[in-house]
């Protein structure tokens, strides 16, 4: 082949590529995908779904999409919730009606908001007395969760943020779900990413609970995780001297204390996706709080290679199941 034609030919792809470039853009842009170009395409689709919260653009959520709500056992559970708030009037009430149109009858929902000043004292108002509630400074997240918890007798706890929210049916079905496996203490499921204005973005569907793993990512979706009591009895309340990994510290003290974790086959809760949220806005934080961690139950600092490997064949499965829920092969 002679330098003029391999020149031309060389030529005529640069062109073809450059086409193929722009039909990608077009594309991605008539979608609203995040990437602009082949690369970020490309690195979206290899970036697990299970931490992928922009997976599509904005859909009403479908609740009949999911299975309805479960008989309630013969012999309810008592479950306290708190719900953690400051400065949230925007998200707070879609989370307070989320958990009293469960409808349980064994319900003790707290709201322990940390003073705010945007409107949060007047939603909390109108409720009367259908929840509990205070506003007063606090410590922080973890400090705010702990005094909602304070002097309350439950059988089953669970603390929802005040911009996530419960799907319908979430309580009965936890209920059962103690009920019929005593041998269980923790419990969470499959989570649903909604934006500022409630409107579904993704969803993520988890394989089996993996001990291993969770010594290394903490990947168990906190807005959708049930525990017994006897686990907060036993490994004691949030630790205050956290502020972004706080559940994943709770987590991994119930597991080195002996507690079995269990994933439920079921969507239980919506992560919401907004720019004010705290996992989006305290990256250094949660890097410092998340190394102090690994080095605690590792007992070294894993890098990053090192991460990826060990958590790299649940991710392969995640990844998997997430495809076969989308091609409608899993029915989750």
């Amino acid at each position: 082949m002679n330098d003029n034609l391999a020149r031309q030919i060389s030529e005529r792809l640069k062109s073809i590529d450059l086409r193929l470039d722009a039909v990608e853009a077009a594309q991605t842009r008539l979608q609203a995908a995040p990437g602009k170009s082949r690369a970020l395409v490309r690195r979206s689709w290899l970036h697990p779904p299970m931490w992928r919260y922009e997976q599509h653009s904005p859909r009403r959520l479908n609740l009949y999409s999911l299975p309805p709500a479960p008989a309630l056992p013969a012999e309810v559970l008592a479950i306290a919730i708190v719900t953690p708030s400051f400065n949230q009037a925007r998200f707070l009430r879609a989370t307070i009606d989320s958990v009293l149109c469960q409808d349980y009858p064994k319900l003790y929902y707290h709201v322990q908001d940390g003073a705010s000043d945007d409107g949060t004292v007047d939603v909390l108002r109108s409720y009367g007395d259908k929840i509990s509630w205070q506003s007063e400074p606090d410590g922080g997240q973890s400090d705010a969760i702990n005094l909602g918890f304070s002097g309350v007798d439950s059988e089953i706890m669970c603390y929802l943020n005040s911009d996530d929210v419960l799907l319908p049916g979430t309580l009965a079905y936890v209920a059962r779900f103690f009920r019929s496996r005593p041998d269980v203490d923790v419990v969470y499921g499959h989570r649903i990413f909604i934006d500022s204005d409630g409107s579904e973005i993704g969803r993520a569907i988890l394989p089996a609970h993996s001990d291993r793993v969770l010594l290394y990512a903490g990947y168990i979706p906190q807005e959708t995780m049930f525990w017994r009591r006897r686990v907060w009895d036993t490994v004691g309340p949030i630790d205050t001297g956290f502020h972004y990994a706080l559940d994943w510290d709770f987590m991994l003290r119930a597991q080195a204390a002996g507690f079995k974790f269990e994933r439920a086959r079921r969507f239980l809760a919506c992560f919401r996706v907004h720019d004010r949220q705290k996992t989006t806005s305290n990256y250094d934080v949660g890097h410092r709080e998340m190394t102090a961690l690994r080095l605690k139950y590792l007992g070294s600092i894993p890098s990053q290679s090192e991460i990826f490997r060990a958590i790299s064949p649940y991710l392969a499965r995640q990844f998997i199941f997430h495809w076969c829920y989308r091609l409608g092969l899993l029915n989750r």
